[in-house]
């Protein structure tokens, strides 16, 4: 069996990294989306244990500590991480785990899990984005600068990703990342054994 895949997913606030994440869930079999864990109070809609692990600022730094994290970042006054816990145990499962992540934690984690596939989502223009971002309603118009002002460091970070995906239409995006994942999944070196099971004449399933 081989070992689930981690494939980080980044991009500016407004690319719409999020809703591509989550979309993958709704589009392929075997694959997890990995909770982070923040201090930040809950917006809302948003559910302790699905939108994100909502912990206390106390509880976040004792993490820290324990080396609980594979990356942390704090952004916009918040902290975010990807508890270890909540990867390890299902690549070893054998079952993909897609983060939402930062450029940071994107870059931390590749030192960490080195075969880890990492796509970043453009939006088709600053313009767009900003419209976005406005559009959002969730910020005051002092954060959606800061947001968009670091929009334009996060781009600059794009060429260091594996895989680089322009968010102009939504459907086109997650059919796009899809095929990413696919293709992925059927590399050689991620396969070793099934050339072996067939000739063992073992039943292999494409998964």
């Amino acid at each position: 069996m081989r070992k689930g895949i981690v494939f980080v997913i980044s991009g500016p606030s407004g690319a719409g990294k999020g809703t591509v994440a989550k979309g993958m869930l709704d589009t392929l079999d075997n694959i997890r989306f990995s909770v982070s864990a923040t201090n930040r109070a809950p917006r809302p809609g948003e559910t302790d244990g699905v939108s994100y692990y909502f912990v206390s600022n106390e509880r976040f730094d004792e993490m820290i500590r324990n080396d609980e994290f594979l990356e942390y970042v704090d952004k916009y006054t918040n902290k975010y991480g990807t508890p270890k816990s909540s990867v390890e145990g299902l690549i070893e499962q054998g079952i993909d785990v897609i983060l939402d992540v930062e450029t940071i934690g994107a870059e931390n984690i590749k030192k960490a899990i080195p075969e880890s596939v990492s796509i970043f989502i453009l939006p088709p223009s600053l313009e767009i984005l900003k419209q976005r971002l406005i559009a959002r309603g969730t910020e005051s118009k002092e954060l959606v600068e800061i947001r968009f002002s670091q929009a334009c460091e996060e781009i600059n970070c794009a060429y260091e990703y594996d895989y680089v995906v322009v968010n102009d239409d939504k459907e086109k995006c997650l059919r796009t990342v899809a095929s990413i994942i696919e293709a992925e999944r059927r590399k050689g070196s991620r396969n070793a054994d099934l050339p072996k099971q067939v000739l063992n004449n073992e039943i292999v399933e494409n998964k």
